[in-house]
């Protein structure tokens, strides 16, 4: 795994935890991370990162229309 340092102002206050968390959820949300692997970014169980996402405005239903239409079809 790479790692990753990053300097931020410090009138963000954001702490370690709470940045990995955004970072995940933004990766996450845009396909390039797997659940599995953005909870574990974020050093959260899958669950506890599950009920964490919708405070970035991120769905846990991250599957394109498309691939939900193929699904219906199949099923």
């Amino acid at each position: 795994m790479k790692v990753l340092t990053l300097s931020i102002p410090d009138s963000l206050e954001f702490d370690n935890a709470q940045l990995a968390m955004f970072f995940a959820a933004e990766l996450y949300k845009q396909g390039k991370l797997s659940l599995g692997q953005a909870a574990e970014i974020a050093g959260v169980s899958k669950r506890v990162f599950i009920e964490i996402i919708g405070r970035y405005n991120v769905s846990v239903f991250n599957s394109k229309v498309a691939d939900l239409s193929n699904d219906v079809l199949n099923a």
